[in-house]
């Protein structure tokens, strides 16, 4: 079997999950397996402590494999897209930061994986789009979700019912991408921002990403509980401790955490 997706971990702490399934990194399901397996590597890794998900230098990823498609019927797709929404929803809930080295094109299951990432970087060339309604379906691996989750409903569903493909620009002023850099320098800053959270406080990280995550869920008053237990839980923490003596005694920014 082809080794279509390549994982590794830095000596800072950043694992790098890239896809390599040329021309356009198009995500079959033997394309999501191995995501998946990729997974795997990077939890069962004690070095890796933040993740950096990349298609490459020249796309990030195209869209689903159309011809893998054309093959279901009603029953065996419900089957195929619960798989990817697996994986995408797995890659969502890693407790590290995640972040999105975007390259080229990030289309329907391509910007549905940008989406199940934390953070988002991306190429002044790149563009966005879940075009899925031109093939006379729908975003089916989160993007009805997620995408309104970041940019907001209405902004989901004009992109959504009309399949537009963004560029950079408005992809960043819209929310959809933190970042927007040269081509050359996408993997290096992703890279940047993923080593600095691998050395920040990582129990606390978790705590935030969990919060929010499950908080945003939730009416208010269930998402403040949340929130204040994942506060206080946080005080029996060795980072807690080393943070705010830091802070008292060197002032804010100076802290080195261990992560526990």
């Amino acid at each position: 079997m082809a080794e279509l997706v390549h994982f590794e971990v830095a000596d800072d702490g950043v694992g790098t999950m890239r896809i390599d399934r040329p021309p356009v990194n198009a995500l079959s399901a033997e394309v999501l397996g191995q995501i998946d397996a990729a997974l795997d590597l990077a939890l069962g890794d004690e070095r890796a402590r933040a993740l950096v998900v990349s298609g490459g230098d020249k796309v990030f990823a195209a869209g689903g494999d159309i011809k893998e498609m054309m093959t279901l019927d009603p029953i065996s797709a419900t089957d195929y897209i619960s798989f990817f929404q697996r994986v995408l929803t797995r890659l969502e809930g890693v407790p590290m930061v995640t972040v999105a080295a975007v390259n080229g094109y990030a289309l329907g299951g391509g910007c549905e994986l940008a989406l199940a990432c934390d953070l988002r970087i991306c190429a002044e060339e790149a563009r966005f789009g879940q075009p899925e309604i031109n093939l006379g379906v729908i975003p089916g691996a989160g993007g009805t979700q997620r995408l309104p989750r970041l940019v907001g409903v209405g902004r989901a569903k004009e992109l959504i019912y009309s399949g537009r493909i963004v560029d950079s620009q408005e992809a960043a002023a819209i929310g959809l991408v933190n970042q927007v850099v040269s081509g050359s320098e996408v993997l290096r800053r992703a890279g940047e921002l993923a080593a600095a959270f691998a050395g920040g406080p990582l129990v606390a990280l978790r705590a935030a990403k969990e919060a929010i995550q499950t908080g945003i869920e939730a009416d208010l008053a269930t998402g403040l509980l949340i929130e204040r237990q994942a506060f206080a839980s946080l005080f029996a923490t060795e980072d807690q401790r080393t943070g705010m003596t830091s802070f008292i005694d060197k002032g804010p920014g100076k802290a080195k955490f261990t992560g526990r």
